[in-house]
């Protein structure tokens, strides 16, 4: 099984628009933390993230959280 890349053992906090976005769920995107596509030939997929008004949001960046493209700081045990 892949395991994804460990972009860095901590969250980004981003303040974000109502909107919708793509989070890279492999961590080989250079557009961090949403897809860029280069996730193509391996089993990941981008995960769709629609936020109904503005908010901070911690977006995981060790690609393992529990709660998909938000941290749940799993990266502190990795």
């Amino acid at each position: 099984m892949e395991e994804p890349v460990i972009v860095q053992k901590h969250s980004l906090k981003m303040e974000m628009e109502a909107g919708t976005y793509f989070w890279c769920s492999c961590g080989r995107s250079k557009n961090q933390p949403f897809c860029d596509g280069s996730h193509k030939g391996t089993a990941f997929r981008p995960v769709r993230v629609v936020l109904d008004e503005p908010q901070r949001v911690k977006w995981c960046m060790c690609r393992h959280s529990k709660e998909g493209p938000f941290c749940d700081n799993t990266h502190r045990v990795l």
